[in-house]
């Protein structure tokens, strides 16, 4: 799949009805034991954002993620998409394109951003959001923040299609939760979780493209 076709196919693909939770139930992690979890929230959900920023390098199309340092947060060590809340007065564009800017040294006026995939609500952390999707037409030279982000990521978008992309196993969440996750391996990390749901739905998409290329 060519970067000028996917572009192409994806601007148009991102304006039709989306997969949404069709996409995301397969990949969401559940107790190993069995029980339930009960999160239980005192204020409604906060709104924010996460960029998938797709660029081209020698010919692979790739795009970031983040892994977090071990901190006390619900999302501690894990990878994920760069992005975070909006600020007061932000729509969920304005907050990705910050967000990738503050926390892996793009320049956020040079992403054009093709549209987005369904609302998402990440129930642990208690967020509604929206996965922005951008392209840079360069290759950018990512300078991670030093606070928030341990690694950067670079993920070949083949791995997303691959029959075997999608993996299972038992994780250990927040350092005591016993999980099932169905999960991706990129760069020998395992992305599971928010981040696996929302990366599923752009799997669907992708797929959907790489049909109308055949």
């Amino acid at each position: 799949m060519s970067f000028d076709f996917l572009i192409t196919h994806l601007k148009e693909r991102l304006k039709h009805p989306l997969p949404g939770a069709l996409a995301h139930e397969p990949m969401r992690a559940t107790p190993a034991d069995g029980s339930k979890l009960d999160f239980k929230h005192k204020l409604p959900p906060r709104p924010g954002s996460v960029l998938i920023l797709l660029y081209e390098e020698n010919d692979v199309l790739k795009f970031p993620l983040i892994k977090r340092p071990v901190y006390s947060g619900a999302h501690s060590g894990q990878v994920s998409l760069p992005g975070g809340k909006a600020e007061e007065g932000e729509d969920f564009i304005t907050a990705a394109l910050r967000e990738g800017e503050e926390e892996i040294g793009i320049n956020k006026t040079d992403v054009e951003v093709l549209g987005c995939l369904s609302e998402f609500f990440v129930i642990p952390s208690n967020f509604i959001v929206t996965p922005v999707i951008g392209i840079l037409r360069y290759v950018p030279v990512f300078v991670p923040d030093s606070f928030e982000v341990e690694r950067i990521l670079n993920a070949d978008v083949s791995d997303l299609l691959s029959d075997g992309a999608i993996m299972q196993k038992e994780i250990l969440a927040a350092g005591k939760y016993a999980m099932m996750a169905p999960h991706f391996v990129i760069e020998n990390e395992i992305v599971w979780g928010a981040t696996a749901m929302m990366l599923n739905e752009f799997r669907y998409v992708l797929k959907d493209i790489a049909k109308a290329e055949e």
